[in-house]
């Protein structure tokens, strides 16, 4: 499936326009009907009479930012209304006791990375109501901490590396020969003494030597090794995927939108595209995929160390609550941040 990406626009409005398509979108997110000249005139304070909304309205829609699904009927926002009515959205914030539920999931959550990571996008389900993808990666960044060679018996090991990100790895090492307690353990030693800081992109110096403890040592950072390739390779972590039929009505759109959300590849490349493009949100035909024409994406970045390592996203319908969504998904990545950084949870 190809993806042709779109630059949203960037045009401004005089106050009054900008005010009226505010309030067409705020009223379309809140009630799905499209929305007439009286009851913008009633909420706006502009102090204009219904006929001058019209009029404004009427402008809007032949510059493309409104639609009139029927000919009697209101106006309804466009993509690009939208994505006006989100590019001079005042910056949101979630309520007191979602900011509780999220201190309290990152103070209590345990577990590998990779739970964390799932445990993370039912959390934003949770709090948004909306389909959540979770996209862990740049994992070759981070460091190793500590690594362990234990005995499962003379010819079985099992090496077990912890990251700096959390990440906790296993590995089986086998040797063609019978390697005691003592090789083992020495083996343990100096494997630490080589990997401690390194990450898997990093080239180490392994002992040429053909003894047991060098040859276990070989083999060992083989196996760590041989992760590297997918290891950077992104994770998805897709929660409330029923959310999808709860958001558009469409039987076919809900096919379509759900097949999307089974190829890691594409939601990868969805998500790491609107970050590229410098973007929070992006919405409708900026997705890129026509099955996600009726869609709004909102994501926020994360990172360990300083580093990349993924992005938080909520998927829903382009009449989408922005603001709610475009907070929780920021509150839940810094959080997510400073988890995978292993620093203490704070009010």
């Amino acid at each position: 499936m190809v993806r042709h990406s779109v630059t949203p626009s960037r045009e401004e409005l005089d106050h009054r326009k900008a005010t009226i398509l505010e309030a067409v979108v705020a009223e379309y997110i809140d009630t799905a009907q499209p929305v007439g000249s009286s009851s913008v005139a009633a909420v706006t304070g502009l102090d204009v009479s219904p006929a001058t909304v019209r009029s404004e309205m009427v402008t809007l829609e032949r510059e493309g930012y409104l639609a009139q699904p029927h000919t009697s009927a209101g106006r309804v926002p466009t993509d690009k209304g939208y994505r006006y009515f989100v590019d001079h959205l005042r910056s949101g914030s979630i309520g007191p006791g979602q900011q509780q539920q999220i201190r309290e999931f990152f103070t209590n959550v345990r577990g590998e990375v990779q739970e964390v990571l799932e445990q993370t996008s039912n959390l934003l389900t949770r709090l948004t109501s909306y389909t959540s993808v979770v996209v862990g990666g740049g994992h070759t960044h981070a460091t190793v901490l500590n690594v362990q060679l234990v005995n499962l018996d003379a010819r079985h090991h099992l090496l077990v590396s912890v990251f700096s990100d959390g990440t906790v790895l296993k590995h089986n090492v086998r040797s063609d020969f019978a390697a005691t307690h003592v090789d083992v353990a020495e083996a343990s030693r100096q494997l630490n003494a080589l990997l401690i800081g390194t990450s898997l992109d990093t080239r180490v110096q392994v002992p040429s030597r053909h003894d047991h403890v060098a040859t276990l040592v070989r083999e060992a950072v083989a196996e760590l090794h041989a992760e590297a390739p997918t290891f950077d390779g992104e994770q998805v972590f897709i929660g409330g995927s029923s959310k999808v039929a709860e958001s558009f009505d469409g039987v076919e759109t809900v096919r379509k939108v759900l097949a999307i959300l089974e190829q890691q590849l594409l939601v990868v490349t969805l998500v790491e595209d609107i970050l590229d493009q410098g973007l929070s949100v992006a919405i409708g035909s900026e997705n890129g995929y026509e099955p996600l024409a009726s869609c709004a994406v909102v994501v926020a970045p994360i990172s360990v160390d300083g580093e990349p390592a993924g992005a938080v996203g909520l998927l829903g319908p382009t009449r989408m609550k922005y603001r709610e969504a475009m907070a929780a998904a920021r509150v839940v990545s810094e959080h997510l941040t400073r988890h995978l950084s292993g620093e203490d949870e704070r009010d």
